[in-house]
């Protein structure tokens, strides 16, 4: 295991942790620099995110920053679309897959930066 893969564990856990999407990390660390598919790679970025999400669950749990009735709606429609997506997903190339999850963190990265976040408005 070479340093680029810890550092890669490292961000991957700690941005999961906070919320922030670190599957995004790990997915490219996987794709760029270990020449993993798309699908492969999606695999992997689940197993690992299985300790790091329930220790954060724990965590935030006992600081009372979780609000289990709107929890349990979302975790239910939640599994529902994993059933929905793996099935959806059988009918695309991995490549084509990759490029949508490109597309899809370009939009998000964009939107991050040039509109004004619809939370901030509603604190107001």
């Amino acid at each position: 295991m070479n340093i680029a893969a810890l550092l890669a564990g490292l961000f991957s856990g700690m941005a999961g942790s906070m919320g922030l999407g670190g599957g995004a990390v790990l997915i490219i660390y996987l794709s760029l620099f270990t020449d993993t598919d798309r699908i492969t790679a999606g695999g992997i970025n689940l197993i690992f995110f299985i300790p790091i999400s329930l220790i954060a669950v724990i965590i935030y749990s006992l600081k009372k920053e979780i609000k289990w009735k709107t929890v349990i709606p979302f975790a239910l429609f939640g599994l529902l679309g994993v059933v929905l997506g793996l099935w959806v997903s059988s009918f695309f190339s991995a490549r084509l897959l990759g490029k949508i999850f490109g597309g899809i963190l370009i939009i998000m990265g964009l939107r991050q930066t040039f509109c004004k976040s619809v939370a901030k408005e509603h604190r107001k």
